[in-house]
């Protein structure tokens, strides 16, 4: 990489590479430029040591190598070859006769795509966006059109992501005319910008210790005794992206040594979720298949005098390393050891009261290293192979063996288990294994949130949530069932890469990052609150209810048309009918304007009934009020529109705090309303925005009449949830 940060890149003054220099400055790496070329000449990098590269293609993939962030070039073989494509297929954005039938082909591709390739962003974005930036006004004027809505819609989502990098480039370098005058200048403006710090990404710029390119072999090791959740996520993803980092490999393995706590239900869902977080992996292990060989190393060990069998009570035991007290078994005999081992595998009564403890040093400050825990017996039948054993290796036992013997070169794990590192290497050495490099990151902490899976158990068998994909969970499956997008999910992961830095997150930055995705091009519909809906009469409305078609989202072609239905009685929300005022004028959203002539009120004050005429030809701009409302008709949809909290009222957890002190008594509410026909055709999953009350997924879609359609809100990262306290 030292050559990349020494690279000088020359070019044409008429045609500077805006997708070179673009990615180059998104990927942190600084290219000094030299626009001197001859015209015709293709862009040129000049490496430190002499040798040169040629064509904007080539010079594009070295980018992407070098960039200190995942994904932007190396990938698997695939999404690789994908991006070869399109690195051949954007030129012909080139083409003037060619542009607009390419955008035509770009944008039905974009369709259901956040990104060119995958789920994240790559060269080829970059490619395509430069070359439509490039054109300068001809973009523009189709960008301000309705014709390309996908296309635009990437644009601007790339925009709003990389705009002051793009708006740096542009301005520079692009589209306008007298733009060649400003090209003159660019060698010193480069020299000026040699003074601003690169753009980067220092959450990325961490290496692993020893790797090398193409012999990277790393391992996601979850316990099935639960659903993945957003902390066990931050690791599967770290672990895709170092062995896609340097071209190695990743194995999934399942460390299935506690069968009290195991089943094949939480084996199948983790591989569900592994799938759905787009893990690619070589394969899928067990650590029980390797139970017959750390059984014969443990008697190994208890042999060799490395390992005894201990008797002591559990809760004296665990005194006595607190204290750094000798076990009386410590100096017991290997034939000793071994006669209680066998004990130990027959689980007899007296073996039931046995565990093998490693010898290795229990006056260590470490306390990890006083003599910790190998085997324990357990009678309870395995999820995988059943009643065969009666005794299960740790998993502090267990890990060092099998990263070795599957020839894992890095162990990834955070840094809540730092204390372990010298203990895991001790045993590897006592166990005369291949060393495997341990490399630490941060655990992913969030506010209001319990990561540990005993914890959530809790919470599922106690009926305090529905099931481990419930929305109030930090599950996957459960925050992809409150509504977000799986891309958030890995964008908010990634953006924190390897950092060593323990922070505690907000909620917040995730949603936001899922409303980006999700608001161009989600749906637009009509809902009106249940509870004290008041019906507007316009006297010179409708004689018959009439429909009109109209697009579901002003600005996304793709989100399709409703039906809108417009009567002389109409329904607007209670909070709205109450704040307006006689002979004020409104605006009925998709319809125009109003005066309300008369309200009607209760003993109570309450607001009951509103009568107005319509003002079609009045200005929206003067308006206070833009309301929406739905039509007094037979076919509005029933809706429960369910809104969730969070199942604590502590921001963080100190050490020793029972999460049982700070329960919240209530964490989801329900609000009964009613809702446009064409939510009818919802289906499970989709995602909407009902509008001025926010975005929402569709849990239960339309069944019958009497069964309302069940909506999940989706938090969009502005909104302050209120914990009880």
């Amino acid at each position: 990489m030292a050559d990349i940060e020494m690279i000088k890149l020359s070019y044409p003054a008429d045609t500077p590479p805006l997708a070179i220099i673009s990615a180059a400055k998104i990927a942190g790496i600084h290219l000094s430029q030299d626009p001197t070329l001859p015209a015709g000449s293709p862009p040129t990098f000049l490496l430190q040591n002499g040798q040169n590269l040629h064509g904007t293609n080539v010079l594009l993939r070295c980018v992407g190598r070098a960039a200190n962030f995942p994904n932007f070039y190396d990938r698997d073989i695939y999404e690789s070859c994908q991006i070869d494509e399109w690195l051949d297929y954007a030129p012909i954005l080139a083409s003037g006769s060619e542009f607009e039938g390419a955008c035509s082909y770009i944008d039905a591709y974009l369709f259901k795509r956040t990104f060119i390739v995958g789920h994240s962003l790559s060269i080829a974005d970059i490619l395509v966006w430069s070359y439509l930036a490039g054109t300068g006004l001809r973009w523009e004027s189709l960008r301000k059109s309705k014709k390309f809505q996908n296309l635009v819609r990437w644009f601007n989502s790339l925009s709003v992501e990389h705009g002051a990098i793009f708006n740096e480039v542009t301005s520079a370098y692009a589209g306008k005319k007298g733009a060649g005058k400003s090209l003159v200048k660019a060698k010193e403006q480069s020299e000026a910008n040699d003074k601003i710090k690169a753009v980067s990404r220092p959450t990325f710029e961490v290496d692993l210790p020893g790797a090398e390119v193409g012999k990277v072999r790393l391992r996601f090791a979850p316990e099935p005794s639960g659903y993945l959740h957003i902390g066990h996520s931050k690791a599967a993803l770290l672990n895709q992206y170092f062995a896609q980092r340097y071209q190695g490999q990743v194995i999934i393995r399942f460390d299935d040594t506690n069968p009290a706590k195991e089943s094949n239900e939480f084996v199948e869902n983790l591989l569900i979720d592994i799938e759905t977080l787009g893990i690619k992996y070589e394969t899928v292990t067990y650590t029980s298949d390797y139970f017959p060989q750390l059984m014969a190393l443990a008697e190994k060990l208890i042999q060799e005098g490395k390992a005894y069998v201990d008797d002591t009570p559990r809760e004296q035991m665990q005194k006595e390393r607190m204290d750094g007290i000798d076990s009386k078994c410590r100096n017991s005999t290997p034939e000793e050891s071994m006669k209680l081992w066998k004990e130990m595998i027959a689980a007899t009564e007296r073996g039931l009261q046995c565990c093998v403890r490693g010898k290795l040093d229990m006056q260590d400050p470490n306390k990890s290293l006083r003599d910790p825990v190998y085997y324990r017996c357990n009678p309870i039948p395995h999820h995988r192979i059943g009643s065969k054993y009666k005794i299960y290796p740790t998993y502090d036992f267990a890990c060092p063996f099998v990263d070795a013997l599957e020839g894992i070169t890095h162990a990834l794990r955070s840094s809540e288990y730092h204390d372990r590192n010298a203990q895991y290497y001790r045993i590897q050495g006592d166990m005369g294994v291949r060393k495997v490099q341990i490399y630490e990151f941060s655990r992913l902490n969030l506010v209001y949130t319990l990561l540990s899976k005993r914890k959530l158990l809790w919470f599922v068998q106690n009926g305090k949530v529905d099931s481990w994909d419930d929305p109030r969970f930090p599950t996957v499956q459960g925050i992809v069932r409150r509504g977000l997008k799986i891309e958030a999910l890995i964008q908010f992961i990634l953006e924190q890469g390897a950092s060593k830095n323990l922070n505690l997150m907000e909620w917040d930055k995730l949603w936001s990052i899922n409303k980006r995705i999700i608001d161009p091009v989600c749906p637009r519909h009509t809902a009106v609150i249940d509870e004290g809906r008041v019906l507007l009469t316009l006297s010179d409305g409708p004689e018959k209810p009439f429909v009109r078609i109209i697009p579901k989202h002003k600005k996304y072609e793709g989100a399709g048309e409703k039906a809108t239905t417009y009567s002389r009685r109409i329904w607007l929300d209670y909070a709205d009918a109450e704040s307006i005022s006689v002979n004020e004028e409104i605006t009925l959203m998709d319809w125009g304007n109003a005066i309300v002539k008369e309200i009607k009120k209760d003993e109570s004050g309450k607001v009951t009934e509103l009568f107005g005429s319509l003002h079609l030809e009045g200005s929206v701009k003067t308006t206070k009020l833009k309301l929406t409302w739905l039509p007094e008709i037979d076919d509005l949809v029933n809706l429960s529109l369910m809104d969730f909290d969070y199942l604590i009222t502590k921001k963080k957890l100190e050490e020793g705090e029972d999460f049982l002190d700070v329960l919240n008594p209530c964490t989801k509410k329900e609000t009964l309303a009613i809702g446009d026909s064409n939510m009818r055709n919802l289906k499970r999953g989709d995602v909407l925005q009902l509008e001025r009350k926010g975005y929402f997924r569709c849990d239960v879609p339309f069944i019958r009449p009497s069964k309302p359609i069940v909506l999940f809100s989706i938090p969009d990262g502005r909104q302050q949830t209120v914990v009880k306290q």
